[in-house]
């Protein structure tokens, strides 16, 4: 009989695409997730993955494989759903994805309540990319994601995926003290023409939103310094070298040398929490789209300094 651990560490590569994000995934070491994938192998009889450059990739009896796992794992989901519904409590694993800046500003609170107030709940964290989150979370490979989106770009949420709104971050024009627009009251998106522009790499949210909105204006952007993380960015800013646009939530104080201006109109990026509808009655989702939301005012205000 096939081993459902070691099925769902194959079901995890495939859907993470790489034994290293499955193991983050899962939270195990890679040379866990190895040895259950090897163990698999010899159960089966089959080679289930193979070397692609500096990756692997899984071979045809694996991806037969990871299907079947994906089918037994959504029947244990339910069951798993089910009797956490019966209970009437959160309990049980929680796999939780998250943006950045969220998973450094509002989650870090989040977990902590939910771990004392329900000590049954096994709630985990992995900082993932919006842009991949929904996606997880319609595949089964995490069971709540906090997403984003802007107002020109929109957070596709496809069938059989849930999402509840949890709080609108807004986002500041941050500039060297001594550039021309540090001391305004606010600065308008017309006027952004012709600045040299801080941000993070292309496929990025943030990256995307700023270069549709300086183009709907007539401007064709001049990103000279790309960052991941915002601190980063922040730091870039301080030394000078440009002008970036940065979401309050997860932010930080500034650092001496850079100066927030409000932009007119103000850009905002809507926070969701999203889960599979089949999982919509389980108390741990519940409890912790609850836990989100009353934890928001208190990480959206305006950061010191």
């Amino acid at each position: 009989m096939l081993d459902l651990h070691r099925l769902r560490a194959l079901h995890a590569v495939h859907v993470h695409g790489s034994v290293a994000a499955a193991a983050d995934a899962l939270g195990y070491t890679p040379s866990a997730v190895s040895q259950q994938i090897g163990k698999l192998e010899r159960e089966t009889g089959a080679a289930l993955l193979e070397r692609d450059g500096r990756g692997v990739r899984l071979t045809a009896e694996a991806l037969h494989l990871a299907g079947a796992a994906r089918e037994l794992l959504t029947i244990v989901e339910r069951a798993e759903t089910e009797l956490e519904e019966r209970r009437g409590v959160p309990a049980g694993r929680l796999t939780i994805a998250a943006f950045a800046s969220a998973a450094r500003g509002l989650l870090p609170g989040v977990l902590a309540d939910l771990s004392a107030r329900h000590p049954a709940l096994d709630a985990r964290l992995s900082e993932v990319d919006p842009h991949l989150s929904v996606d997880l979370v319609a595949r089964g490979a995490v069971d709540l994601a906090v997403a984003h989106d802007w107002d020109i770009a929109p957070l596709p949420a496809p069938a059989g995926v849930e999402q509840a709104v949890i709080g609108d971050d807004l986002c500041d024009l941050l500039v060297p003290a001594d550039h021309p627009f540090a001391g305004r009251a606010g600065v308008r998106r017309g006027e952004l023409g012709g600045q040299r522009w801080i941000c993070q790499p292309p496929g990025r949210v943030c990256h995307d939103w700023l270069v549709r909105t300086l183009r709907g204006a007539g401007h064709e952007p001049e990103i000279v310094h790309q960052a991941e993380e915002n601190p980063t960015l922040v730091a870039l800013v301080a030394a000078g070298l440009g002008i970036a646009l940065i979401p309050r939530l997860g932010r930080g104080p500034l650092p001496e040398g850079v100066v927030e201006v409000p932009l007119d109109p103000l850009p905002v990026r809507r926070l969701y929490a999203l889960w599979r509808t089949g999982a919509t009655g389980r108390p741990s989702i519940a409890e912790t789209v609850r836990t989100l939301r009353e934890h928001w005012p208190k990480v959206s205000v305006r950061p010191a300094g």
